[in-house]
């Protein structure tokens, strides 16, 4: 039987669209507004490195252009409209997904006792009370708050003391929530002293979770694998998705569609009915620099797949072996990736850096474009904190070396 196609520009379209990538990045971007665009988009993923700004505010400020980080803080650490835990990886999300994480909590209790004893040193577990009773009396703490006569490392969470490891747990099982951050380091309380009573009342079942894991994860993604659903909020298994995907195609809720890539070949996925019906907008041709961590392009094979664009961060590749820099930003025009940037923000010299601009095959930096570049490296530039822009002598580069050297 032959599925039914969604050709490749519709596919890039749908997808930025469900992205919040496809109209123009004006509009309010606090309170109610804010919170409304970050669950649209699911989550927002939390990363600490500041080449030009933070992944978080990069990702809501190439959506809105008068976004500003203190409206994000605010949104989680006052209005409590906002949590933080771990998606993929460290996110915040809409307080409304809360009760969906007690499964997830329940399930980590004995898994990563098991997994982390293998790498701390015994007796984290140990801790828990201890910091637990901590946080009771005392209040918010942060990792430096606890564990005052344990040896500190400077090394990765390898080689956590053991307070900061029971730390971190309490928190990935729910009994500690994050506060707030200073100078991003996370900050702990009592979940019941963060979270808001309505969502912490709220307990769905199992089979509540996953159908609204994969239900929601499609909404976001237009089209998806089983595989796709699962990774999206990563609170459910594979199996678990699989299983809703046989069931949701037996019941007709899903059809199974054909989506074309960007080099022609086709990939089976899942899909409304009426998404094959849809008439996404066609993205303004202005260009937007995106942070490396953007959920449009965060699973890197399905933007491979829709763009054509292979990514790969390389902070822990070492230098001589960098194809391109430290962190560099993928550039999108339109429905197009249509190259990569390395800029960085010198804040106390008040400008903005920019070493290398790669095109993407086929995709010339010419006279409209470079300007279309150069005005919104000016925006990015106000965004990070600096006066103006600085190119590095030869920074316009022929095109995108080969990944695979």
């Amino acid at each position: 039987m032959t599925l039914p196609l969604i050709p490749n520009a519709t596919a890039r379209r749908l997808f930025l669209d469900r992205h919040a990538l496809a109209g123009p990045p004006v509009g309010p971007a606090k309170g109610v507004a804010l919170a409304e665009l970050i669950d649209r988009i699911g989550f927002v993923q939390l990363d600490s490195i500041s080449t030009v700004e933070r992944a978080h505010n990069m990702i809501l400020w190439s959506r809105r252009g008068s976004f500003r980080p203190e409206a994000l803080a605010r949104l989680h650490d006052r209005d409590r409209a906002l949590w933080e835990h771990v998606t993929h990886d460290a996110s915040v999300l809409p307080m409304a997904t809360f009760g969906h994480w007690k499964h997830r909590f329940a399930r980590d209790r004995d898994r990563l006792v098991e997994r982390w004893t293998g790498w701390q040193k015994p007796g984290f577990h140990e801790k828990f009370d201890e910091v637990l009773k901590r946080v009771a009396d005392g209040g918010p703490v942060s990792s430096a708050d606890v564990g005052e006569d344990e040896a500190r490392s400077k090394g990765g969470w390898w080689e956590w003391h053991p307070s900061k490891a029971a730390l971190e747990y309490l928190w990935r099982v729910g009994e500690l929530s994050v506060s707030r951050r200073d100078n991003f380091r996370k900050v702990y309380d009592l979940t019941e002293r963060v979270i808001p009573a309505a969502a912490r009342a709220f307990s769905p079942t199992v089979e509540e979770t996953v159908d609204w894991a994969c239900r929601s994860a499609l909404d976001r993604l237009g089209f998806a694998t089983g595989g796709e659903l699962a990774a999206y909020w990563a609170a459910i298994s594979p199996i678990e998705a699989k299983v809703w995907t046989q069931q949701a195609l037996a019941r007709g809720d899903v059809v199974e569609v054909g989506v074309e890539g960007a080099d022609g070949s086709l990939r089976k996925a899942l899909a409304w009915p009426d998404t094959l019906a849809e008439v996404p907008p066609e993205p303004p041709s202005r260009l937007r620099i995106l942070s490396p961590f953007d959920p449009a392009l965060r699973d890197r094979k399905r933007a491979e797949h829709l763009f054509g664009f292979r990514y790969r961060i390389e902070i822990f590749v070492p230098e001589p072996k960098r194809v391109f820099g430290y962190y560099v930003f993928p550039v999108l025009e339109g429905a197009r990736i249509v190259g990569r940037i390395d800029a960085k923000a010198f804040r106390d010299a008040g400008v903005l850096r920019v070493a290398a601009y790669w095109p993407e095959p086929g995709q010339k930096l010419g006279k409209q474009r470079k300007a279309r570049l150069e005005a919104e490296l000016e925006r990015l530039a106000r965004f990070a904190g600096c006066e103006r822009v600085e190119f590095a002598e030869g920074w316009e580069r022929a095109s995108v070396p080969d990944p695979h050297r």
